[in-house]
C-alpha cells in the first residue's frame, strides 16, 4: 500500500523522512507547473495552502518526537526543495516551521506538548511576526499592547505579518504589557472578534506569500494563548530561546538556496533546449559562467548544510545549551545567511544574461525581497566582534 500523510505516524522516523521527501517532491513538481502563473497573478496563498494540507505537510513540519513530527535537517530540506519550485511557498512553510517550535522556545514543555500536538491533528498552518528587545526600538505607538484582565489580556495595535497573514491558524506575536511592562510571547486565535486583515498588494517578488498587516482592536488573549515572558535584557534569555530567530534566519536561508537552485535549474534548462543567447557545447565561455555561478551555489549550500547541522545538534541539546553553544550557532547563521544572501542575489541577476524567457526574472525579484531588510554589513560586523571577542550580546543583536 503507498504511503500517504494518514499512515506517517504508524512509520518508524526513518520511514517517515522517506516518506515525507517523496511527497514533498510531488508537491515541488506540482507547484513548479504553474509558479510563473501565480507568480503573475499575485493572490494570497489560498489554493496553494490547500495543496499543502492536502499533502500532510503542514502537519508533518512540526518539531520532532518519537510518534510524530520532523527533525531539523529533514525540515530544512522540505522547505528548500519547494522553494526550488515555489519560493513564496517555499518561505511559507519556512516560517510556518520555525514558528510551530514557539511552544518550545517560550511556554512549559506541558504547554508546548499540548500545542503541537493540536497542530497535528488540525493541521495548523504557523506564521509570526517579532519585534525584537532592541533597547533604542522606535514603535511609533502603533505596535501591540497587552492589557491585564479577569480571563487573560486584551491585545491591541497592529503588526506587519510576512507569510499568510489572511490563511494561517496561529499568528504568534511578541507584544508589550501596559500595565507590568512584561513583553510576552503570545498566540493571536484563529478567527477571533476584532482581528482585521490589511493584504500587502503589488510587491516586487515574493508574491505569493501572503504578506499583509494584521490589525488587532480589544481582541481577547485567554491564559492559554500565551506562551511565556521574554526578559527586556538578551543577556537574561534562556540560550534555548535565543535560538528561534536565528532559526527562522537559517530556515529563510534555505529558501534562498531553493531560489539560487531553481534559477540554474530553469537557466539549464533553457540552454539545453536551444532557447539561450548561447548554445551549449559551442561557447566555453558559457561553460565558465556556469562553473562560476554552480561553484557559488554550492559554496553557499555547504555554509548552510554546516550551520542546519550545528542548529539541529543545538536544538537536540534542548535547556541544556548554554550561552557559548547558542552564541557559535547564532555566529554560524549570521555566517551562512551572509553568504546565501550574496551568491542568490549574484546568481539570480547572471542568469538573466544566459536565456531569454519569461519569467526567469521571478527568481531576482524573489531574491531581492528575501534578503532586502537584513543588510549584510550589520551581521558581517556583529560576526567579526563575536570573533574577536567572543561577545554574545554582538551576536544576539545581529538578528534583532
Amino acid at each position: 500500500m503507498p504511503t500517504t500523510p494518514s499512515t506517517l505516524d504508524r512509520t518508524t522516523a526513518a520511514e517517515r523522512r522517506r516518506a515525507l521527501l517523496r511527497i514533498t517532491r510531488d508537491v515541488a513538481d506540482d507547484l513548479a507547473a504553474d509558479a510563473l502563473a501565480r507568480d503573475h497573478a499575485g493572490r494570497p496563498p489560498t489554493d496553494e495552502v490547500a495543496r499543502l494540507r492536502e499533502a500532510g505537510l503542514p502537519a508533518s513540519l512540526t518539531p520532532p518526537t518519537p510518534e510524530r513530527g520532523t527533525d531539523w535537517r529533514t525540515g530544512c530540506a522540505v522547505v528548500r526543495r519547494i522553494a526550488s519550485a515555489d519560493s513564496s511557498i517555499g518561505e511559507v512553510l519556512a516560517r510556518h516551521y520555525v514558528h510551530a517550535w514557539s511552544g518550545r522556545f517560550h511556554a512549559s514543555r506541558h504547554h508546548a506538548d499540548a500545542l503541537e500536538e493540536e497542530s497535528v491533528r488540525a493541521q495548523w498552518l504557523w506564521t509570526g511576526a517579532f519585534r525584537g528587545s532592541a533597547p533604542d526600538d522606535d514603535t511609533d505607538g502603533r505596535d501591540l499592547t497587552l492589557r491585564p484582565r479577569d480571563n487573560g489580556h486584551v491585545l491591541n495595535g497592529c503588526r506587519f505579518v510576512d507569510t499568510a497573514v489572511a490563511v494561517a491558524d496561529q499568528i504568534v506575536v511578541d507584544a508589550r504589557c501596559a500595565v507590568t511592562g512584561d513583553v510576552l510571547t503570545v498566540l493571536i486565535p484563529p478567527g477571533a472578534r476584532g482581528v482585521t486583515v490589511e493584504p500587502a498588494h503589488d510587491r516586487l517578488g515574493q508574491r505569493v506569500v501572503g504578506a499583509g498587516e494584521v490589525i488587532l482592536d480589544r481582541v481577547t488573549i485567554p491564559p492559554g494563548q500565551v506562551l511565556g515572558r521574554r526578559p527586556d535584557d538578551e543577556e537574561s534569555t534562556a540560550p534555548f530561546t535565543t535560538l528561534a530567530e536565528p532559526a527562522l534566519r537559517l530556515a529563510l536561508s534555505h529558501v534562498g538556496l531553493g531560489i539560487v537552485e531553481g534559477a540554474l535549474g530553469e537557466a539549464r534548462d533553457l540552454s539545453r533546449g536551444g532557447r539561450a543567447y548561447r548554445l551549449p557545447g559551442t561557447d566555453p565561455d558559457l561553460f565558465l559562467t556556469y562553473g562560476e555561478l554552480a561553484s557559488a551555489a554550492q559554496t553557499a549550500g555547504a555554509v548552510v548544510d554546516r550551520a542546519t547541522e550545528v542548529m539541529a545538534r543545538a536544538l537536540d541539546t534542548g535547556t541544556r545549551l548554554d550561552d557559548e553553544e547558542a552564541a557559535d550557532v547564532s555566529a554560524l547563521v549570521a555566517t551562512a545567511e551572509t553568504v546565501t544572501s550574496k551568491a542568490a542575489l549574484h546568481i539570480t541577476a547572471r542568469v538573466l544574461e544566459l536565456a531569454d524567457a519569461p519569467g526567469l526574472d521571478r527568481f531576482w525579484r524573489n531574491a531581492r525581497v528575501l534578503t532586502a531588510h537584513h543588510p549584510a554589513a550589520h551581521r558581517l560586523r556583529s560576526i567579526g566582534e563575536h570573533y574577536l571577542n567572543g561577545s554574545h550580546r554582538a551576536v544576539a543583536a545581529t538578528f534583532h
